[in-house]
This record gives C-alpha cells, structure tokens and sequence, in this order.
C-alpha cells in the first residue's frame, strides 16, 4: 500500500509547485486572454498585483505559462524527502515531472493541457470558473489575506493566508515568487495552528514565460454512481472524473483549496479483503475507512484528502446507496448499514 500514496503524493508536489490547476481550472473574464483551445500566455496580466485576488490570478496564469527545473524539500510526519521537480510546455501541452532523490529511484512524469484535475463549478451550461469567480468561491469559506513580503530560495515573494472559517478545512500559507508568481513554498497547518506539511522550492532555475497557446482541457461530467454522499463541508463541488470498472466508483470534491476523493469498491469476493475500517494520518493526507452492506454486498468506502480525519470520517458515514436512476437526488432513506 505503501507505493499508491507515495505516488499520489509526488503528485501533489508537482502540482504545488507549478500547477495550481490541481485546485482551480478557470478561463480569465476577459475574452482576449483565453481563446476557445487555451490559454494565451504573452496576453497575461502584467500589473504587479495589489489584492490577494489579484495574486492568486498571477499564480494561476504563471501555473500554466512558466517553463521551470527547480529542487525542492518536504517535510511531514513521514520524513524528508527531496525531490527534483521540472514544468515544460511542448506545442501547448504541459510536461511535468518529479524525481525523489532520497531511497529508491522514483521517478513519475505526466504530459496534460491545462486543467487535468482540475476544480470547477457549478454551472448549469458546464462554463469554467474566471479566477475573479474563483476567487469569489474562496472567500466564502477562508479569509485570505496579504501578509508579508520576504524571500524564499533566494527570491522576492509575497505570502498569502487562507484561513478557513470553519473546522472542516485546514490553513494553507503560500509564498508566490513576485516577479513570475510561481508557487515557492506552501505551509498547511491544523485547527490548533501546529505545522502538518511544509514544501519549499530550494532552488528555482531558468524560469521562462511560454509565448504561445497553452492547450485547454475539456472537463467532462460528473457521473453517476449508485451511492451519494449525503453530507460534505459546504462550499465542496463534485469533479468530473472517470471510473476504474464496474466494481470500483470514484468521486473528487474541492472546496478550491482542499480536495477529497472517494473511492466505493465491492469487497464481496474472497480476493479483495478489506481495509481495517478506521481513520488515520499519512502524511499531509488524512484517511478514513468504513463498511456498509447494501442488498446483501458489502463495499469499502475509502476518503483521502488534504482535511482533518474528522471530516473524512463524517463524509464516508454519509454514504447512502440508491439505485443508480435516482441518483440525482440527494437526499432519501438510506439502503444499506452501515458496519
């Protein structure tokens, strides 16, 4: 098990590092930045930013339109690890890559337009959210704010605060380099304000605005599954996402910020035993499990993500399964029991 959460954390990393579009894919309000394929990089703005909006609009633009190789550091309860990171754009399309350089050789890389995991809104004609409505959505749900300015990696940079206003969600601190808006150096701390995470670009080489059309992702649907969860932290909006197979359902939700996913799986048969029911902390991402029995079948309910246990733990006791056409609804009795 150890090497499917490893993985997805090297991920994470790279996506903090220069992808914001892991948290929010949005087309700018202006029509003349954004084409109907992509992202119009050298049509950026180039005001330095003055609001916290304002900074994270520079944060998401340089995500998609900066070339860089960087190093960088992590630390959690896990341990150290150090990894080497790099964002290349090749005839639109982003190519990212992270090595660990600590024990064994990992190396993961992944070629995607702009907005592969990304968060969208709600919308009825499935438009994208600008980052002003990006923006706007966050507010709601954290207070964020323009700290200080100060240097990381030997580089001017501007830290931004969200802190959430319930107990659902944790604190995130970000410092953006100030002259590209590249994401230098991410903190997240818990409810009693103690450090869970903290990554830092180390050394940031050869960052270089692309002059050109950063290719846009089409997101799908959100799809079916035949269980609803009938409680999450307000503010969190279902993903499009694919599922694996017919046995095994996935859904993501992100507030803008947090991202949870869970994932439904038949442990029905002999060859799929199931997971200790329970929560537990690995890492930066917290885990919770639980049983339920529907119509005679049991399934294991998984939720990971980047919030406290306590609110993986309500979200997979909220699972409800119903038939797969009445799905839309939210609300109803519930089918199964809960072990």
């Amino acid at each position: 098990m150890k090497s499917p959460w490893r993985n997805k954390r090297a991920w994470l990393l790279v996506v903090m590092a220069g992808t914001l579009s892991f948290q929010v894919q949005a087309q700018s309000a202006d029509t003349s930045d954004v084409s109907a394929t992509g992202y119009e990089c050298t049509q950026a703005p180039q005001v330095t930013p003055s609001t916290p909006g304002e900074w994270l609009e520079r944060g998401l633009w340089a995500s998609h339109c900066y070339t860089f190789q960087a190093r960088a550091v992590a630390i959690d309860a896990v341990g150290v690890r150090t990894l080497a990171m790099s964002h290349r754009i090749q005839d639109g399309v982003r190519q990212q890559v992270v090595q660990y350089l600590d024990g064994p050789s990992v190396s993961i890389e992944r070629h995607s337009p702009v907005g592969w995991l990304a968060w969208t809104e709600e919308s009825e004609n499935g438009e994208l959210p600008s980052p002003e409505r990006w923006t706007s959505h966050l507010e709601q749900f954290y207070t964020i704010r323009v700290e200080e300015e100060t240097r990381v990696a030997g580089r001017d940079a501007i830290k931004l605060v969200f802190e959430p206003h319930d107990e659902w969600r944790f604190a995130h601190e970000w410092w953006l380099d100030r002259d590209t808006g590249l994401l230098l150096k991410h903190i997240l701390n818990d409810q009693n304000d103690r450090v869970i995470e903290t990554f830092q670009i180390t050394q940031l080489q050869s960052p270089e605005q692309y002059a050109g059309n950063v290719h846009a992702y089409e997101s799908g649907s959100v799809q079916q599954t035949p269980w609803q969860s009938t409680w999450l932290p307000d503010g969190f909006v279902a993903q499009p996402v694919s599922f694996t197979n017919d046995e095994r359902y996935q859904r993501v939700y992100s507030d803008g910020l947090a991202t949870v996913s869970i994932f439904v799986e038949s442990v029905s048969s002999d060859d799929k035993p199931a997971l200790q029911a329970g929560v537990r902390q690995l890492g930066v991402s917290g885990v919770a499990i639980e049983h339920y029995v529907s119509d005679g079948k049991r399934w294991q309910i998984i939720a990971i993500g980047e919030v406290p246990v306590d609110t993986l733990q309500r979200i997979v006791s909220s699972i409800r399964f119903e038939p797969l056409a009445d799905t839309a609804q939210e609300s109803g009795d519930p089918d199964g029991v809960a072990e």
